[in-house]
């Protein structure tokens, strides 16, 4: 199946070179925050849509951190949320007394993310921050509750569109992308 992917957007929100320029921020603002802590934090990438997030800001931090992947189902193939998230993919590393920084692609209703949540509460962590790509707040449907002195950091407030690109996918296609774009209607 060969096809130009970009046909399909309708238009482009951010181009890569904005993408790039918004994490080198947070990144610096992460280690401003951080730097002076006496652990190293862990950074837990959200499985699959936040990996290109997760490389690319963790590049750019400037202290030595752990890293690991979570993973949570909520979507199935759809595209809205069935709103009964479960864990499919656990930690590796052993989080107790430690910061994490949970790292997403979207945060949209937040129920994925307050499962996570009181999961990691649950192995004892001493913090959890966010750190999402786009944050869908018109979309909210339960309120995020930080742990200890977690932060939220976010790249994007995204409008309600339909959005791929930069890890986020349809129906697993589109994570390539180098920006983030609306996909047209007739592809999903």
């Amino acid at each position: 199946m060969s096809m130009s992917l970009d046909s399909h957007i309708e238009k482009v929100l951010w181009t890569q070179d904005q993408i790039l320029d918004r994490v080198a921020q947070i990144a610096s603002q992460i280690t401003l925050d951080f730097k002076a802590a006496p652990d190293p934090p862990l950074f837990v990438g959200v499985a699959t849509g936040a990996f290109l997030f997760l490389a690319d800001l963790v590049k750019r931090v400037q202290f030595p951190l752990f890293v690991d992947l979570v993973r949570a189902q909520s979507y199935g193939s759809g595209t809205l949320s069935n709103g009964a998230p479960s864990i499919s993919l656990d930690l590796k590393l052993d989080v107790k007394g430690k910061h994490v920084i949970l790292v997403e692609d979207i945060v949209d209703t937040g129920c994925t993310l307050s499962c996570l949540i009181e999961h990691l509460e649950a192995k004892g962590v001493s913090s959890v921050s966010i750190c999402t790509f786009l944050d869908k707040p018109t979309r909210r449907k339960v309120h995020i509750k930080l742990v200890g002195d977690g932060k939220f950091y976010k790249g994007f407030e995204c409008p309600d569109y339909f959005v791929v690109g930069y890890g986020m996918d349809f129906a697993e296609l589109y994570r390539n992308l180098p920006y983030i774009g609306v996909l047209k209607s007739e592809f999903y």
